[in-house]
């Protein structure tokens, strides 16, 4: 296959997340470093919300590590499951605010993640909260924008948190599994 001379196939970013890492992470943070998988294509780290701000301004601004670039913010929801198997694991409902990140300069990459309560204070409506990123990343902007709209988190501190594919007055946030489709919107049947 001929291609142009300046044409190169990208190599795959090296991964920057291990015990190294993490090691430098509980030094700097302590105790808000709740644990780590080094198994699979994306290892991660999860800490407390609270910490979230300090993490991330940590990984961008520390020569060795440097994430310069927000891939994504995304959100999964761990929503109820078979009674019988939830007693046996002691497994509670729950969403992961999951980051991913990446170093343009090293062309490294890293994944952060923030467990966190299905609900505020177990009250079934009320969100639950993470501080925002904006003022480290400026492109968290839009993408805590979609993850408040379509799966309900609400970023602290956000500039205009509002919704960003949904209209205004929609109810709920459709990515949640317990997320009910209404029968109608403004007339236009939904289901």
């Amino acid at each position: 296959m001929n291609r142009p001379p300046s044409f190169r196939i990208p190599k795959h970013e090296a991964i920057v997340i291990d015990e190294n890492l993490v090691q430098k992470l509980k030094q700097q943070f302590g105790d808000k470093i709740i644990g780590a998988n080094f198994d699979g294509a994306d290892p991660w780290v999860e800490i407390a919300p609270d910490a979230l701000p300090g993490v991330c301004r940590y990984l961008r601004d520390e020569p060795s590590i440097r994430f310069d670039y927000l891939n994504s913010i995304c959100v999964v929801d761990y929503c109820e499951v078979d009674p019988k198997k939830a007693a046996k694991t002691k497994w509670e409902p729950h969403l992961e605010v999951v980051y991913h990140l990446a170093s343009i300069r090293q062309k490294t990459t890293g994944v952060l993640k923030v467990v966190l309560p299905r609900w505020k204070e177990g009250v079934e409506g009320q969100l639950p909260e993470v501080p925002s990123v904006c003022e480290i990343w400026p492109a968290a902007n839009w993408h805590e924008r979609e993850v408040y709209d379509l799966s309900g988190v609400w970023f602290v501190g956000h500039p205009d948190l509002r919704r960003i594919l949904c209209p205004e007055d929609w109810v709920g946030h459709p990515l949640r599994k317990d997320y009910e489709m209404p029968l109608e919107y403004h007339g236009i049947r939904g289901r």
